[in-house]
């Protein structure tokens, strides 16, 4: 291998003077005739020579402390070597390639990476793909195309778009989930989810009872009889069915026939979070309904608590903390007994209730369960007395009534079926049931807003203490008794003719019974006793509940990770031994699950794994001879690969183990680093907010298996989550209403009025006016620009330094091609610093600085050193270029002034950084070199405050030098976080300036 030392300079390509885009006129702002004008077919020679440079010395490559990952040197990770480990988000490379709001996270990620290498952190940064997914999948059913052959030249275009943006990713580390190394360690990983159960006594590793175990210490428990079986006889004479069917109950992977959301229109199952809040799939917008079928599920819930407390051990954006709590949705309460049958209480049956609410139960004055509700199953065969009529639905019997509620309710969504909370739908089941605290028979409803899959199926109305259950009291005639009365008491009368439920706290009233007497007490003291009444007399016990659902697994389609498992004679699942992992994807006729009319719910699934029956009915020897077994012919959701892929970063050729324990606690064990915390996890993982629930959800799931298991060190695998804003787009429609070429279209500002304010600008294309909208970018928007287009038209570093500027990195932002122009405008007057645009000699001296220049030198390395440390580029653009302005004032620039300024911009747009430091006359790469450090001496300077105006009014300030110009304080102005913020995406109009003290920016 070539090391830096003696590999030599590759030249760049040769200049041009005559193939300049638009706008980029090659004399610029001093015109004439300049062959080493820093132009994009210059930057395009010495953005690919620095690229082909890195690849070859292995600039970037991460060194671990032991095995075969080194440096570019061939040395193993330094003692001292601060590790930080910096991720984008999973992508998924689609046949369309990026536009240019893609790469913004990636170029953030580049930025922090190269800043804290620079800082001499040992920068673990790589990038692979999420390759199993739905888009492949259907090209292939449109095309024949085989989806392997699809997604891997989409990889091949992905990788050389972000390759040529100039990303400082350590390549050896790259892979594909469709990879078959990766594939066998996903289903590794899954068949141990599978042979392990959740054990709430177990002692965690670094503390806290409640662990992921392996089976086997649960058949040992019930082998020894420390834990009965649940008929009572011995483990032993239980039949090989019978033990896997109560194992079932305990393993975190099992098989189940459960309440699913079924999408006829895509031929799938979705799990919860797949659907919509409007009901529909989140892919393709199909309606999905319930039905019960047999699929895999993943038991979640067993860490629910896990989940919402580890929150606070990690450093995320509260708005996503808030999310993932809310999914969880962690409730305290009771589940109480009611008795219920039908009339005179024949055919008595339990159904059980969860409340948060168990202080109300002397206000329960009705049932509803959900219509799934096996309670359903039977109902009385006539109506009991005080039957009102509009409690029937019209029907003569409550079997009739039933019958035709369950199918209205199956033909409508689950959210469908809660929408709107006030128009209530059901009828009268003819159950009568017993409340436990007052003896009180109350008619039992089936509604549609109760969900099977929520809670226990069956609810207590209180309808003075609940909206929902007050709307529906009013629809159907029903009582309605306040237990709870605010302080002061309601207004005179309102009892008698109530308009809504009292949900507030206050003191509670008309509770009480010959045993306990809750009246008088405030609503925490009184949710306690009556919890402990009823656990006393056995009809109920204090406990939490969840929102969370367990994972639903299945997936009815072919491109996605076989499981690892078969099925035997008796149906039950055996896990197949690590020597036949991976289990590939076999060959099939048809790439499509059979799919349906979207709205047919009677419809079940039919995967494509089916149609190979060879594949699917498999001789195996599993340790008791040869017998034919069934292979799963479901797949894995495409969520599987990701819940685990920054493991794999650390060594992707491992093929011993999943991931190397010394190494994993190297770049992601708790307190890897000064910042790293008592959980571990990646130092930054950028992305996002979309995958809130999602995919972080099910990769902190599966993580604390893992260290349950002691796999891994940490308990999470996030430590710091970072969510970017998006670069959106102006697009345009004419009058009927189609969308336009957008970058065809032109703009004729408005004339000014009598006090100088510029009027409206009006927006043409072809010459006819078209009307401007601002949101996606996309094809159908004709609003998409590639980012092989700007790195033609303006080259790479341009684009970056543009992206970067645009506004703070966590808003969004529009895309305007037009503004482009001053990125590269910086870079050329940073060229121009160095090199002489007429001859390519290097133009500095070797003078000191004067006193000025150096307190403007050490007063934007302290700034640009404090914005790169906060991930704000674009506030550290703007005192570069204020700094780099000042040096273009200057006769003669110091090389001991423009050195630092190179290496600040190194991170922002790396290849002319080095370049010119190659120029300049260094030997080695200044990817490792030492960011600037600031001299305090020079930190104390006169300053003036500017307030800025946005439309009139004082959105920031800021301290600035007297002598400021005022294109550096406007450039200052416009980078400004509050001022971007405030213009929230509109564009600028004008902007007037009065240096130092004064900027007014009038939106567009």
């Amino acid at each position: 291998m070539t090391t830096p030392e003696n590999r030599p300079s590759a030249a760049p390509a040769a200049p041009t003077t005559s193939s300049a885009p638009a706008g980029t006129a090659q004399g610029g702002e001093h015109g004439g005739d300049l062959p080493f004008r820093y132009t994009p077919a210059l930057a395009d020679g010495i953005e690919l020579k620095w690229q082909d440079a890195w690849a070859e010395r292995g600039t970037f490559w991460a060194a671990n402390p032991v095995g075969d990952l080194t440096d570019g040197d061939g040395h193993h990770a330094a003692p001292g070597a601060r590790p930080f480990f910096v991720m984008d988000m999973f992508p998924y490379p689609s046949g369309a390639g990026l536009h240019v709001g893609h790469p913004l996270g990636y170029i953030a990620t580049d930025v922090v990476g190269r800043f804290r290498r620079m800082r001499g952190d040992n920068v673990l940064h790589a990038l692979a793909y999420d390759a199993f997914g739905l888009p492949a999948e259907q090209y292939a059913v449109q095309t024949g195309q085989h989806p392997r052959v699809t997604t891997e030249a989409n990889i091949a275009t992905m990788r050389r778009q972000l390759r040529r943006l100039g990303l400082a990713h350590d390549d050896r580390r790259s892979f594909a989930t469709i990879d078959p190394g990766y594939v066998r360690w996903t289903q590794w990983i899954f068949l141990q989810v599978f042979s392990s159960w959740y054990d709430p006594d177990a002692e965690r590793p670094g503390g806290g009872r409640g662990a992921a175990r392996p089976i086997t210490e649960l058949v040992a428990t019930f082998e020894s009889g420390a834990r009965p079986t649940p008929d009572g006889r011995p483990w032993a004479d239980l039949t090989s069915t019978e033990q896997q069917a109560v194992l079932s109950e305990h393993r975190l992977a099992y098989v189940s026939e459960s309440p699913v959301n079924w999408c006829p229109g895509l031929g799938t199952v979705l799990a919860n979070e797949e659907v919509t809040s409007d009901g529909r799939s989140e892919r393709g917008n199909f309606p999905v309904f319930q039905r019960s079928l047999r699929q895999w599920n993943m038991r979640i819930t067993a860490y629910a608590d896990r989940l919402a407390d580890d929150l606070d051990l990690i450093d995320w954006p509260e708005k996503v903390r808030a999310m993932q709590r809310n999914w969880i949705g962690r409730s305290e309460g009771a589940r109480v007994t009611f008795t219920a049958g039908g009339v005179g209480g024949a055919n008595a049956r339990e159904v059980e209730v969860f409340t948060t609410r168990p202080d109300t139960l002397f206000g329960a004055t009705f049932m509803v369960v959900a219509p799934e509700h096996e309670l359903l199953d039977e109902v009385p065969a006539a109506w009991p007395d005080g039957t009102k009529d509009v409690w029937t639905g019209g029907h003569a019997s409550p079997a009739e009534a039933v019958a035709a509620y369950r199918a209205y309710a199956g033909a409508k969504t689950a959210v469908e079926r809660q929408a709107d909370a006030k128009t209530k739908s059901g009828v009268f089941t003819g159950h009568l049931a017993t409340n436990p605290v007052n003896g009180d028979l109350i008619p039992v409803f089936t509604a549609d807003y109760v969900l099977m899959g929520y809670g226990t199926g069956a609810i207590m109305a209180v309808p003075g203490g609940d909206e929902r259950d007050f709307a529906f009291a009013q629809a159907y005639d029903l009582p309605v008794v306040f237990t709870v009365v605010p302080d002061g008491g309601f207004a005179e009368g309102f009892e008698d003719a109530p308009d809504a439920a009292f949900t507030g706290q206050g003191v509670v009233q008309r509770s009480s019974n010959d045993s306990i007497s809750l009246d008088g007490l405030d609503v925490s003291t009184a949710k306690s006793r009556i919890i402990a009444w009823l656990e006393e007399r056995e009809v109920g016990t204090g406990t939490v509940t969840y929102r969370l659902r367990d994972w639903l697994f299945s997936r009815q389609r072919y491109w996605g990770e076989p499981f690892p498992v078969v099925y035997d004679e008796d149906d039950q699942p055996i896990a197949l031994p690590e020597s036949m992992l991976p289990v590939e994807l076999p060959e099939v006729p048809d790439y499509a699950p059979r799919t349906y009319a979207a709205d047919d719910v009677t419809s079940a699934p039919e995967p494509p794994l089916g149609r190979n029956d060879e594949w699917v009915h498999v001789t195996l020897d599993l340790g008791d001879g040869p017998k034919t077994y069934r292979r799963d012919t479901n797949t894995m959701p495409n969520w599987a690969g990701s819940c685990w892929y920054y493991l794999r970063y650390l060594d992707p050729a491992d093929d011993q183990q999943m991931v190397s324990p010394e190494l994993e606690k190297y770049w992601l064990g708790p307190q890897h680093n000064d910042t790293a915390g008592q959980a571990g996890g990646v130092d930054l993982y950028v992305g996002g907010v979309e995958h809130a629930v999602l995919h972080l959800l099910y990769a902190r799931f599966w993580h604390k298996i893992l260290f349950d298991l002691g796999h891994v060190s940490g308990v999470e695998p996030f430590h710091k989550l970072f969510n970017q804003g998006y670069i959106q787009a102006y697009a345009y429609t004419d009058d009927r209403g189609a969308y336009v070429p957008a970058a065809e279209v032109t703009e004729e500002p408005g004339a000014s009025d009598s006090s100088g304010e510029a009027g409206s600008t009006t927006f043409r294309w072809n010459g006819e006016v078209v009307h401007r909208e601002y949101g996606k970018i996309g094809k159908s928007l004709k609003n998409a620009v590639s980012p092989d287009d700007m790195y033609a038209e303006y080259g790479a570093d341009t684009f970056r330094v543009y992206e970067m500027s645009m506004g703070p990195l966590d808003m969004s932002r529009p895309w305007e091609t037009r503004a482009v122009v001053g990125a590269q405008r910086f870079l050329q007057r940073l060229w121009r610093n160095v090199v002489s645009e007429s001859t390519g000699e290097v133009t500095v001296t070797d003078d000191a600085p004067d006193a000025g220049t150096l307190r403007a030198l050490h007063r934007a390395i302290a700034d640009v050193t404090v914005e790169m440390e906060e991930m704000r580029p674009n506030t550290a653009i703007a005192k570069l270029i204020t700094f780099n302005n000042q040096l273009t004032g200057l006769a003669a620039v110091p090389r001991a002034a423009v050195e630092p300024l190179v290496l600040m911009v190194a991170p922002l747009a790396p290849h002319i950084a080095e370049e010119l430091w190659e120029r300049l006359g260094h030997e080695r790469s200044l990817a490792h070199e030492a960011f600037p450090v600031a001299d305090e001496r020079y930190l104390v300077e006169e300053t003036v405050t500017c307030v800025v105006q946005v439309a009139g009014k004082v959105r920031a300030r800021f301290e600035v030098p007297p002598t400021i110009s005022e294109d550096d304080l406007r450039e200052r102005a416009l980078a400004d976080e509050n001022v971007v913020r405030n213009l929230d995406g509109r564009g600028v109009r004008t902007v007037i300036v009065r240096a130092p003290k004064l900027v007014n920016v009038v939106p567009a």
